[in-house]
């Protein structure tokens, strides 16, 4: 494979997106068809707390400039877990699995809960380029229990896997809530796949007593050249018998500001999922990513009692090492005088109960 058009698939998943050129992947996606709000032209959609998705110059100075300073990851790096989930978790508990990157089984009140399911081997729209696995899924596939929900967040490859979704649909026939315009992807792709879109704020009911709130986060997508921001994207308020687990799967930080409303209309929370990892260069990445201090600011700004770390350690998207969230955010914890263990580092397969 050329130099080129490596260092170009070694882009984020949605990064990769807008630079690559077969017309086969400019975007068939639609616009989205509704009325103008606070947060959509008409055309596209846009936060209005947050910031612009950078422009294709900054995405090349980034990939090909002389400051670039990338940290290669292992070929391989397994991890000594994987869980086999019960085929149902009844009554006032929650059980959360590892599956790795920003995947998540969440098993409560009877009903099973995938978050942004990718079991593919790349997060790219090519099966043969772009950021490949380091480690396997937490759960083998074939080890699912029935999926009754899935939530997918927007429409960046590392987060929308139409393969896996497809298998899903097969499998299980599942319910996948997403935001506006995800589910044009979704249906074009298989039209077995049962998207429902929602906006930011909408609430909606999953049955056994959950339901999940779509609010705002700070980020973007793609996942063509000509379809930037064509679809909404958020972060779940996920309602179960023991608390709200607040889900962000993507997510600058900005001034913190939208954590605090999250806190603001929908806590006590529980438990916060936080990503931690693609942060490196910062000039580029802090308005779409979180680095480690951010996370540890953003718990403290949610109120959460409890976070989960994610979005590391599976796929290079980014230029840090692959160990370097865990040990920042340890630091981070630290500095900030919380306690470790209030925010927990997960490897693929690992499983959290409360």
């Amino acid at each position: 494979m050329p130099t080129t058009r490596r260092r170009i698939f070694g882009l984020p998943a949605g990064a990769a997106a807008v630079i690559a050129v077969p017309s086969v992947w400019m975007t068939r996606m639609k616009t989205h068809d509704g009325p103008i709000s606070d947060h959509f032209d008409g055309l596209r959609f846009f936060d209005p707390h947050g910031a612009p998705p950078k422009k294709l110059a900054e995405v090349l100075r980034w990939q090909f400039g002389g400051e670039r300073k990338r940290v290669n990851w292992p070929d391989w790096v397994p991890s000594p877990y994987a869980d086999t989930p019960p085929p149902r978790v009844e009554g006032d508990k929650v059980r959360l699995s590892f599956v790795g990157h920003v995947s998540w089984l969440i098993q409560t009140a009877g009903l099973n809960i995938l978050v942004d399911p990718v079991w593919s081997m790349r997060a790219s729209p090519f099966s043969w380029a772009g950021p490949k696995r380091r480690n396997d899924p937490g759960i083998a596939f074939e080890a699912l229990p029935e999926i009754d929900v899935v939530l997918v967040s927007h429409g960046h490859y590392d987060h929308l896997d139409v393969a896996t979704l497809s298998k899903l649909a097969a499998k299980f026939s599942p319910r996948v809530v997403t935001p506006l315009g995800n589910d044009v992807a979704m249906r074009e792709a298989d039209r077995a796949i049962k998207a429902e879109a929602f906006d930011w704020q909408d609430r909606v009911e999953l049955g056994s007593g959950l339901a999940v709130t779509l609010v705002p986060t700070r980020h973007w997508s793609a996942r063509g050249l000509l379809d930037r921001n064509k679809a909404l994207w958020a972060s779940f308020v996920l309602e179960t018998p023991v608390g709200k687990l607040y889900i962000v799967c993507d997510s600058g930080y900005g001034d913190g500001g939208h954590f605090r409303r999250v806190a603001d209309a929908h806590g006590p929370l529980r438990l916060a999922i936080l990503p931690i990892g693609a942060y490196e260069p910062r000039w580029f990445m802090r308005d779409q990513h979180m680095n480690p201090a951010d996370a540890v600011k953003a718990l403290a700004d949610c109120g959460a009692a409890q976070a989960l770390a994610h979005h590391h350690g599976t796929f290079q998207l980014t230029d840090e090492a692959i160990d370097a969230p865990a040990i920042a955010l340890g630091e981070a914890l630290d500095q900030a005088e919380v306690p470790r263990d209030k925010f927990a580092v997960l490897k693929p397969g690992q499983v959290f109960e409360f």
